[in-house]
This record gives structure tokens, C-alpha cells and sequence, in this order.
């Protein structure tokens, strides 16, 4: 059974850092598509950042040079890390295993001074 589990959201200061997991079992996370969203309460769910099989790393304007998507080779953990953080990253983030279109419970971003 596939299933993702992410971790590792925090409270953290306007400028701060952060590192977000993304688990998954039942699939090895360098063989599929795997994808970062995130929603505020209220809003639809935005999408982050995406990594292909191959390497490749595609992400949204609004997180484009802050956030990067990746993985240890030939480990399972999907990560998100968040570089710059504003009061507009405040959300929750989730992972996805794209094919499946299995999502995550979430994590909670909170930016706030």
C-alpha cells in the first residue's frame, strides 16, 4: 500500500529555515514523481516544487530560488527545504506520490516574529 507521511514543520522566524520529509512506503521515492504543495486554510492547494525520477526539479514562481526539492540517491526521503521564509509561506505543506495521487496528512509552516 502506498502511503507518504511528511514531517518537520515548525514555528519559525520571518528570514528563517526550515526542512520538511516526506516518507513514503510501499514505492521507492527515486522511481516516481513526487510533489510539494501547500494550502492555507481557506484557499485551494498550491503547488510547490516537483522532482522527476531522473533528477529533475521544477518548482513554483513564488518559492522559485527559496525552496528546493530533493532526495538522498537511493534513499527513500522526499525533502522540502525552505530557505527565506515570509509570513506568506504560512501554511500547510504536503506531499504527494504523483501516479498514485496519494497525499500526506500535512505539516504545519507557521512564519511569524
Amino acid at each position: 500500500q502506498v502511503q507518504v507521511v511528511e514531517s518537520g514543520g515548525a514555528l519559525v522566524q520571518p528570514g528563517g529555515s526550515l526542512t520538511l520529509t516526506c516518507a513514503g512506503s510501499g514505492f521507492s521515492v527515486g522511481d516516481v514523481i513526487m510533489t510539494w504543495h501547500r494550502q492555507v486554510e481557506g484557499k485551494a492547494r498550491e503547488w510547490v516544487a516537483t522532482l522527476a525520477p531522473g533528477g529533475a526539479t521544477f518548482s513554483a514562481d513564488s518559492v522559485k530560488g527559496r525552496f528546493t526539492v530533493s532526495r538522498d540517491e537511493g534513499k527513500n526521503p522526499l525533502y522540502l527545504q525552505l530557505e527565506s521564509l515570509t509570513l506568506e509561506d504560512t501554511a500547510v505543506y504536503y506531499c504527494q506520490q504523483f501516479a498514485s495521487q496519494t497525499w500526506g496528512q500535512g505539516t504545519q509552516v507557521t512564519v511569524s516574529s
